[in-house]
């Protein structure tokens, strides 16, 4: 048996998640199910994270163990004759025997964003969270550089996800705005787009923190509450969960890449 790592994209609009569920479309299922028509045999793929229903992935990475003896490159072209047209396979691999998409992932990249433009985006609504307020940037900037480092999290995990303990740690959390040009298309209006590195998520910890900077923005809090939110380790203290449709899952990194140069 060939254990083979897999990096997929997907539009997680008409998924319900990443996991297989009874009588539901789910990214997993449908994977399985290519995998099966090509290979003949029934595969579980294991995925870095199981995205929620309606969020999207740029690169989901996926292991499975086969006993096909398809070219790599052969079964990712199969792969996508196979698939629907909202599930990409980028990539595909060889993989150490013993690999494991969740536990050797060291790092994880997640991307959301808010459309905040005066003008609705009608063809990227499906792909932000669309808000009637122009948001403050440096506030929100403010209060997400509070969140970096090691720190229980409690306060923006959402229950449902029984987790050994709460402490994450934070590489990087900026938030940022992308200036639109106008003219209508795909997230054409102005847009404020939080991006959050860390070695692990807790569930529903990014939409929790883009509701809290949300409220940052929009002049509801101060900066500096989210550290008294943070310490509190207390969900209700913090804001509404963000939606899901705004939430990207950009990618997953195995080796720590090797530290800036400052010379």
């Amino acid at each position: 048996m060939r254990t083979l790592k897999l990096t997929l994209a997907y539009d997680g609009t008409e998924f319900n998640g990443w996991q297989v569920q009874p009588n539901r479309r789910t990214v997993q299922q449908t994977l399985q199910d290519a995998l099966q028509r090509i290979t003949g045999q029934a595969t579980t793929a294991v995925a870095s994270g199981r995205t929620d229903a309606g969020v999207h992935a740029l690169g989901q990475v996926v292991g499975f163990r086969t006993a096909s003896t398809l070219a790599c490159d052969v079964l990712l072209r199969a792969l996508n004759g196979n698939l629907p047209e909202d599930v990409v396979a980028l990539d595909l691999q060889e993989a150490a025997g013993d690999f494991h998409a969740i536990r050797d992932a060291l790092r994880k990249t997640y991307r959301y964003i808010i459309l905040d433009g005066q003008m609705p985006d009608v063809f990227g609504r499906a792909y932000c969270w669309r808000v009637p307020q122009r948001l403050d940037v440096l506030a929100m900037q403010q209060a997400a550089s509070l969140l970096l480092g090691t720190h229980d999290f409690s306060s923006f995990e959402s229950a449902g996800s029984e987790r050994a303990t709460s402490v994450r740690t934070l590489f990087g959390s900026l938030v940022k705005r992308k200036e639109g040009r106008g003219g209508g298309g795909y997230l054409s209006g102005d847009r404020v787009v939080y991006e959050v590195t860390a070695d692990g998520f807790l569930y529903n910890m990014v939409r929790a923190i883009v509701g809290t900077l949300h409220d940052v923005g929009r002049g509801a809090n101060s900066p500096l509450e989210i550290e008294t939110i943070l310490n509190a380790r207390d969900r209700k203290l913090a804001s509404m969960t963000a939606p899901a449709h705004g939430l990207f899952l950009v990618s997953v990194e195995y080796v720590v890449p090797p530290c800036a140069s400052f010379t």
